[in-house]
């Protein structure tokens, strides 16, 4: 999947399975469209049936392809749904390609970002040093960077 892959249960409904007993899932990230916020092999604990507000980090289905999830940020509330945007604009795929996305479209909230461990970081200093950055929530550091790409537009 070009944007978000799905960790164990790909494929599933987010009704089915293990998404319809715990909102929370976790999904990996694929591709360059939310750099610098999200990188590909991040993963996302993610909340399905979260509320959305602007700003907001979520997980949709492609409007285009419905079996295909995507990663954006909410950038505001239009008639018929979300307006979603790439953090990366050289990227694209956002709704300045495919539109306003329909509400029953937008699956759920990214909560949390883990940025993994990679080879190069084994070391005490490395593990360290991917200590202070491989968790961050993006909800608080969300909103301020999807407000200020906004006024840049």
């Amino acid at each position: 999947m070009p944007e978000a892959g799905q960790e164990p249960g790909a494929g599933q409904e987010p009704g089915a399975g293990r998404a319809a007993r715990v909102p929370f899932q976790v999904v990996e990230v694929t591709g360059p469209s939310m750099v610098p916020t999200l990188y590909h092999g991040d993963r996302l604990l993610v909340r399905y049936g979260a509320r959305v507000r602007p700003g907001d980090v979520v997980i949709l289905r492609h409007p285009f392809q419905q079996d295909l999830l995507v990663v954006k940020r909410a950038a505001e509330r239009r008639p018929g749904g979300w307006w979603v945007l790439a953090d990366n604009s050289f990227a694209g795929g956002d709704s300045t390609v495919y539109g306003t996305v329909p509400e029953e479209l937008v699956l759920a909230r990214a909560l949390v970002r883990l940025r993994p461990l990679t080879r190069d970081q084994r070391s005490v200093r490395g593990v360290l040093g991917w200590t202070a950055s491989a968790l961050r929530t993006l909800s608080s550091s969300a909103r301020s960077s999807a407000s200020s790409r906004l006024r840049a537009r």
